[in-house]
């Protein structure tokens, strides 16, 4: 098993704390993984990606040049990572801020209107975990969300840990998209 994802988008719409999240998830399963984070230079704004791997063998390299998965936050980063899905591999759209479909028939493409989902929930902040909630409902070999939980507490630290019911809730509204 080995799960291959590229995250993307504006810095400051969480794409580093999501693979942050799936790597300590994994690292919490007993998986092998890998974070590699990707700043363009403004930093907040500017545009931000990172490369995540999870699996059971050895990581060779923490490059991931064909995902089994990309998730794009913004119509940017759909422009420059969907041709990175490998055939039949799969590609969530925050539909929210993209205003295009897939142009591609050999993958599995899931349009999630994050940001107003985050907004009814009553924080655009978790627009991201809305996304990461659908991706954990496809991806049969990546983490579980119970291991996402967990790993939440970690990365948020001791002090926001009032923002993890918010945070559950959005797990779960991301995957019932998927699950209708």
């Amino acid at each position: 098993m080995t799960e291959q994802i590229i995250i993307a988008g504006f810095g400051g719409q969480g794409v580093m704390s999501m693979g942050q999240l799936l790597a300590y998830a994994g690292m919490l399963e007993g998986k092998n993984v890998s974070w590699l984070p990707s700043y363009g230079p403004e930093m907040r704004g500017g545009t931000a990606n990172c490369n995540v791997i999870i699996t059971d063998d050895m990581v060779a390299s923490p490059i991931v040049t064909q995902a089994s998965a990309v998730i794009a936050l913004n119509k940017p980063s759909l422009d420059k990572f969907e041709n990175a899905v490998i055939p039949g591999g799969m590609l969530f759209v925050n539909s929210s801020l993209i205003d295009r479909k897939s142009m591609r028939g050999d993958i599995e493409a899931f349009y999630i209107p994050a940001n107003e989902i985050a907004d009814e929930l009553g924080s655009s902040k978790v627009a991201n975990t809305v996304v990461l909630g659908a991706y954990l409902a496809k991806a049969e070999n990546s983490v579980s969300p119970k291991s996402i939980i967990e790993a939440l507490k970690k990365v948020l630290g001791p002090d926001k840990q009032d923002l993890i019911p918010l945070n559950k809730e959005a797990l779960k509204r991301g995957a019932e998209l998927i699950q209708k």
